[in-house]
């Protein structure tokens, strides 16, 4: 029953690590990526579709992004949604395909996307101190009902500290690495 707390602990550790991990894929550092567009949704026929479903996105250089609708005719769509969103992207329409040329950062741009980046990471580290309330809490109810020894509970707990106090320099270690690929000129 320990173990299973310990298991649970882990696994929402895990999946802050992710969320955080997309979350700073979307951030624009100074090359392109075809992450910068995984938060796009297109109006398609009444429905809001991900970009990445309905176009192909390339990476031709290192300061465009290229993307290509399969279906011509959802064009003007695309475009608006591109413009529209929290980007700072000036979509030009080429024919059959969009270019998404990168303006290069400014240092106060840079600035900005380094602040969102340790919010994600402040996010992220306090999903993961609910979770560790959580195995606490779950630890405490396991020792007043006897389902454990004391001693054993005071142990889990001990194990969950580190492993939060571990995951949590993880964290630290995301955001620096993304902070200076930002930063990097």
């Amino acid at each position: 029953m320990l173990d299973d707390v310990h298991k649970e602990l882990v696994s929402s550790i895990a999946k802050a690590h992710e969320s955080l991990k997309r979350d700073m894929a979307k951030l624009r550092a100074g090359r392109a990526s075809a992450n910068l567009l995984d938060g796009v949704r297109v109006d398609y026929y009444g429905t809001m579709t991900p970009l990445a479903q309905m176009a192909n996105i390339n990476i031709p250089e290192p300061r465009m992004i290229t993307v290509k609708p399969w279906d011509k005719t959802v064009m003007k769509a695309v475009e608006k949604a591109l413009r529209e969103n929290d980007l700072g992207l000036n979509p030009q329409v080429d024919g059959d395909i969009i270019r998404l040329p990168l303006p290069p950062l400014t240092e106060e741009r840079r600035r900005e996307f380094v602040k969102i980046a340790k919010k994600y990471g402040e996010e992220c580290k306090v999903t993961i101190r609910k979770a560790r309330h959580e195995a606490l809490d779950m630890l405490t109810e396991i020792d007043d009902g006897g389902g454990a020894s004391t001693d054993d509970v005071e142990r889990s707990k001990k194990k969950a500290e580190e492993t939060v106090s571990e995951s949590v320099k993880v964290v630290d270690q995301i955001v620096a690495a993304k902070e200076k690929d930002i930063m990097e000129v």
